[in-house]
């Protein structure tokens, strides 16, 4: 029975129009300005201008060597920062040299290829899952089956220049990372604390909206599992924050340096205050979900308390995206004044629900509990955004093209 294409998968000319308008999209934004796109297509160039010129050089200095040996080093390793183009260098130079070494020793000892290459592929292969060689360790069997399968005799004299072809791509390879726009990433951390901020303004945008209807446990428990995905999209922003602060290591361009230096701490205070909005977030959705359970004897509010709680709710909403412009943007004192702001319009809210709380409550001590969590779960999602003190910027400077 012939197989039938399953009636929901795209057709092969739709993939390629989807696929072309996708590649079309990326090159738009990688012209029109600063991001991800465009960082992907300055690696790229600096990476082939690596090659190219680690070829002209080592075809220049070592004319005798394998050719493909140092543009192939300065190819790969024209890595995100400048530190790990240093470090990845060093690793890759030492599976190089050692896959190098026991390749010429075995076809010297052996004198056939097939017979050194059974012999020290295995050899190299195990070699290269030593952690101190990360994952460059692969280099070292990869470089014995090239120098086993190159033509020409196997000598200490020739290993060594086939090791020094290496360093000449590593070396290559480095300086073209770190005098050609070397990167930084304070835009991405940036964009990664938005998402978060955004994400949790949109789950409690999510929440109020539902409140206005019976509450019902399926919803209650789809608040609750995206409340839990918060803490993925903070360790996006944990994993920039180290990026940027790895980005300044051996990073020459003193412009962008000062600029990653100065915010780095900055952003590791953002980071707390974001785990400690997501944490309230959970157990406010938490309260809910148990409240939503049949099966479990918790107070359900009526319109009467749901009403005023989700404008609440928005309010807090509102103070979360001042927070994360204020973060985000360096426009400090007009976007300090608009949290400020938010944030005292929430507290006065706050302030006259928790009045109202003995109305609220039907005078069971569970309803007092359960009501008084619900607001002090809003209300600990602003505590932690006060604006604190801004790291200062240089007088006379422009802010750096990220």
């Amino acid at each position: 029975m012939p197989h039938s294409r399953s009636p929901h998968a795209p057709s092969p000319s739709r993939f390629l129009r989807a696929e072309a308008a996708a590649v079309a999209r990326s090159a738009r934004r990688a012209w029109s300005g600063p991001g991800r796109e465009r960082d992907l297509l300055v690696q790229s160039l600096k990476s082939a201008l690596a090659a190219v010129l680690a070829w002209l050089l080592s075809s220049w200095l070592l004319p005798d060597t394998l050719a493909l040996m140092a543009p192939w080093v300065a190819l790969v390793l024209v890595q995100a920062t400048v530190f790990r183009s240093m470090a990845r260098g060093a690793q890759q130079l030492a599976a190089i040299a050692l896959g190098t070494v026991l390749a010429t020793a075995a076809l010297a000892l052996l004198g056939r290829p097939l017979a050194a290459m059974a012999v020290v592929l295995p050899l190299t292969i195990l070699v290269g899952n030593w952690p101190r060689l990360g994952d460059q360790g692969i280099y070292s069997a990869t470089s014995a089956l090239f120098t086993v399968t190159a033509s020409g005799e196997a000598t200490a004299v020739v290993a060594g220049e086939r090791v020094l072809a290496a360093l000449l791509g590593a070396g290559v390879a480095v300086a073209v990372n770190a005098l050609l726009r070397p990167p930084a990433y304070l835009r991405d951390t940036r964009k990664a604390v938005r998402n978060v901020v955004e994400e949790a303004a949109a789950a409690l945008e999510a929440v109020a909206d539902g409140l206005g209807e019976p509450l019902e446990y399926d919803r209650a428990r789809g608040w609750y599992d995206r409340a839990r995905r918060l803490p993925r999209l903070i360790g996006d922003v944990r994993s920039s924050v180290a990026w940027t602060r790895e980005s300044t290591w051996f990073n020459p361009e003193r412009r962008k340096r000062a600029e990653a230096v100065r915010l780095a701490p900055w952003y590791d205070e953002t980071l707390h205050t974001l785990e400690e909005v997501s944490g309230h977030l959970t157990a406010l959705t938490a309260t809910l979900l148990d409240a939503a359970d049949e099966k479990r004897p918790s107070p359900r509010p009526d319109a009467g308390v749901t009403e005023p709680y989700s404008a609440f709710l928005r309010q807090v909403a509102g103070v979360l995206r001042a927070y994360g412009r204020w973060v985000a943007e360096e426009n400090g004192g007009r976007r300090e004044r608009e949290l400020d702001e938010t944030a005292a319009a929430v507290g006065e809210t706050h302030d006259r629900l928790r009045a109202e709380l003995p109305r609220w409550a039907t005078g069971s001590p569970d309803s007092v509990a359960f009501f008084g969590s619900l607001l002090r779960h809003a209300g600990g999602l602003t505590d932690h955004l006060a604006p604190g003190r801004r790291p200062e910027e240089p007088s006379g400077t422009e802010r750096p093209d990220e």
